[in-house]
């Protein structure tokens, strides 16, 4: 229900804090007093279309602010959701738009700013508004089936239809998508192929290239290292070396044998010369062999060399070519072999790809027929509860049709429904939006939702719903309007006293100038004033007792 409403500067409106109660509540005033702004901001507050000109005169922004407060099963709530809102426990939904004397506007949920799009989805869900400044009910056709639906109570169809839809929808993108791969099937097994074999031939093995570089660096200091460990050997061949060694510990063992075993400490150095001498000669020997040794392990094929770098740029062209390295290279023709599997095999899953969609077609169908069928008894039955509402409402003339023409299929079936209505005897059938006056449209709209009684839960505002209607006929409306207000919050700009007295609670809405300034205001009427207020609007100025009288009979028998 809406629990609060504050205004600030919306064009007569300077300063006003409206506190909502359940039921019927009816704004009366003189004509042209501002009630139609009290809705105008309203609506602004609840994201619907408005300009700069409600910005008042003088002052540089228009700001609204109306307070909700919704079930937790409410729609809003699944809304909020799905723009990723978290209302944090609250249990107030407070919507606030401010326009700007240059036109812009901004919008808030709960202080947080949102778009002006998630505020009018709310309001859609939250408000609606019939008569002269209907704006969100019966002038928007689409609103036509979901008041429908809602008479007709058939969730789990709806739900059946939903699911298929989904199904139908999932099923003919597969098929799409599987149409655009044939279409290019022939020259992707081309492709597809050229390359499998390529990478093939290359069969290139993980850590290939690496192993490949590092042999590659190596030959190609082969040559260099070849002619350093010949200079080596040259340096350590020729006997040169041995001979003299040789020679020496020839000339030490003569030396050991002249002198005997007398002097043990000449011994002992000649002893150990010639130890070190025969050490000298065996590591040279030793030496040698090692880098003959070294040698043979460079004296390679020479053709090694350019067949290890096209191996290697072999490997590198295709890396460049799918760009990719070199060990990813085995992926990618596992990638080529499944894309060439499916190619080939791209017409059994087409084949079996179109049974699924005509099969989920079918189901579609099928759930879509018994929508109809149900909406089809739910319009007959709208249609009747509807015609019987109007005679009182001074409409007996009129006539009204739930129309279902065929339509593309959709998540809400296959069905368009139109409201028509015939005002005036003879009339042919038309659009309810663009053949019913405001006055007319608001009565239709009391008698649909009279029908829908006790189905939404939304606040609804009837403007003038008793345009042109008095007496008896004006006591129906009232009283239809006092037992839609079982079911929902309910307010009505009336100017009609029968249709005040049916009321709940009262606002009167006023308007008064001084010097330059004009302001509209509004104030609550207590239950105790009640009678003096309608009396007033039955007789003008002057209050008589018999306008008190009439006062009090009519709100006796509301």
């Amino acid at each position: 229900m809406l629990s609060g409403l504050s205004i600030r500067n919306v064009v007569l409106i300077e300063a006003l804090e409206l506190e909502c109660s359940t039921g019927l509540t009816a704004l009366t005033g003189e004509t042209g007093a501002g009630k139609s702004i009290i809705l105008d901001a309203l609506s602004m507050a609840t994201g619907a279309r408005s300009d700069k000109g409600l910005v008042r005169k003088g002052t540089d922004k228009a700001q609204c602010t109306a307070i909700f407060h919704v079930p937790d099963h409410h729609p809003v709530h699944d809304i909020l959701s799905n723009a990723d809102f978290d209302l944090d426990g609250e249990t107030a939904l407070i919507l606030r738009r401010v326009i700007r004397e240059d036109g812009r506007s901004k919008a808030y949920i709960n202080d947080t700013p949102v778009s002006i799009k998630l505020l009018s989805e709310l309001g859609a869900e939250l408000l609606e508004v019939h008569g002269q400044h209907d704006g969100r009910g019966l002038l928007d056709p689409s609103q036509h089936i979901r008041m429908l639906d809602l008479f007709g109570g058939y969730a789990k169809e709806l739900s059946r239809v939903k699911s298929c839809f989904d199904d139908f929808q999932s099923t003919q993108r597969a098929l799409e998508e599987l149409k655009t791969r044939a279409e290019k099937t022939e020259a992707d097994r081309d492709y597809f192929s050229y390359a499998l074999e390529e990478l093939d031939r290359l069969d290139v093995s993980a850590g290939e290239e690496a192993e490949i570089a590092a042999r590659r660096r190596f030959l190609q200091g082969a040559e260099g290292a070849l002619k350093e460990l010949s200079a080596a050997q040259s340096a350590l061949g020729g006997g040169e070396y041995e001979i003299r060694v040789s020679a020496a510990l020839a000339g030490i063992e003569k030396v050991r044998e002249r002198i005997g075993e007398g002097n043990s400490q000449a011994s002992q150095a000649l002893g150990r010369a010639a130890e070190a001498l025969e050490r000298a000669l065996l590591e040279a020997n030793e030496a040698q062999a090692a880098v003959q040794e070294a040698s043979s392990v460079f004296h390679l094929d020479p053709g090694d060399l350019d067949r290890t770098e096209q191996r290697l740029f072999a490997i590198k062209a295709a890396c460049r070519k799918y760009d990719v390295t070199a060990d990813a290279l085995i992926e990618k023709r596992r990638e080529f072999a499944e894309n060439l599997s499916k190619i080939e095999n791209i017409g059994a899953d087409l084949e079996a790809a179109l049974k699924q969609a005509e099969k989920a077609e079918q189901e579609f169908d099928k759930a879509a027929r018994a929508l109809t069928k149900a909406r089809t008894k739910a319009a007959s039955d709208l249609e009747k509860k509807v015609l019987k509402e109007l005679p009182d409402l001074k409409m007996e003339k009129a006539q009204f049709s739930c129309e279902l023409t065929d339509t593309s299929p959709s998540s809400s079936g296959r069905d368009k429904v139109r409201f028509l209505v015939a005002t005036n005897p003879g009339s042919a059938m038309g659009p309810m939006d663009k053949v019913a006056s405001g006055g007319e449209l608001a009565r239709f709209s009391l008698a649909i939702k009279v029908a829908l009684a006790g189905k939404q839960n939304k606040v609804m505002i009837f403007d003038e719903v008793d345009q042109g209607v008095g007496g008896a006929v004006a006591s129906a409306v009232g009283l239809r309007l006092r037992k839609l207000s079982d079911s929902g919050q309910v307010f009505i700009v009336t100017h009609s006293p029968q249709v005040a007295a049916c009321a709940h609670n009262q606002y009167r809405i006023e308007k008064a100038s001084k010097a330059k300034t004009t302001t509209t205001s509004v104030t609550p009427v207590a239950a105790n004033e009640r009678e003096e207020e309608i009396a007033r609007m039955l007789a003008g100025e002057t209050i008589t007792d018999e306008a008190r009288a009439a006062a009090r009979q009519l709100m006796k028998a509301s």
